[in-house]
């Protein structure tokens, strides 16, 4: 991310806290690799939307699919996006109500969505489909042509990219903290649980796909 201050960026993109901003694009990038879910915000019909998507990052663009027939991808080929993904990592517990908090990193993407087909539209599913578990799209079957058809992938290519971080313990009033009381933060962690197979797997090995997702988000970025 081009070094330059956070005042000079469009207005919907800025700040409000600039102490919380992080200027690092590899850092908002590693965000960005390590959330399973994402929120992609748009207009239809006149009215906002926010939908949690799949995403998946290919160098400086985003990509999200879904059925041909949903508005989120039907509609938004040329049209502003917003996407944001969180990881959570702590209730900030403070002596007052006015001073809790969380502690949390989130990145928020500015872009225009774009229509993509052909070979940028299957390596963009392939990659969605290992940002959840790596290297599973060569572990099954390649999409029919049907399936093909049946969706629609759309591209964010990163005009505008923030991303902000709150860490550490609550920041009380001096008077409350003469008063007394409880005060600091209760860390949220998440991992995957053993995975459970169904009906038809029998003796089927657990896929290397899956304990690679295991490595991946044990830092986190499930919440």
């Amino acid at each position: 991310m081009p070094r330059r201050a956070v005042d000079d960026r469009p207005a919907y993109a800025r700040i409000r806290n600039a102490r919380r901003a992080v200027e690092d694009r590899a850092e908002a990038y590693a965000l960005l690799d390590t959330c399973l879910l994402a929120y992609v915000a748009f207009i239809a019909e006149g009215r906002p939307m926010t939908l949690p998507m799949v995403h998946a990052r290919i160098g400086d663009t985003l990509y999200i699919h879904g059925h041909s027939k949903t508005r989120i991808v039907r509609d938004t080929d040329g049209i502003p996006l917003c996407l944001t993904a969180t990881r959570l990592d702590g209730l900030v517990v403070a002596r007052s109500g006015f001073h809790h908090s969380m502690n949390y990193t989130g990145v928020t993407v500015h872009g225009t969505g774009r229509l993509v087909e052909g070979v940028e539209a299957a390596r963009a599913l392939d990659a969605i489909v290992d940002h959840l578990l790596p290297g599973r799209s060569a572990e099954v079957r390649g999409m029919t042509a049907q399936e093909m058809k049946a969706t629609r992938v759309i591209a964010l290519d990163i005009e505008e990219i923030t991303m902000k971080r709150r860490e550490g313990p609550p920041v009380d009033d001096t008077e409350d903290l003469d008063a007394g009381g409880w005060g600091g933060v209760v860390p949220l962690t998440a991992t995957l649980a053993p995975a459970t197979p169904d009906a038809h797997t029998g003796d089927v090995p657990e896929p290397a796909s899956i304990a690679a997702a295991r490595a991946k988000f044990a830092q986190g970025g499930l919440v």
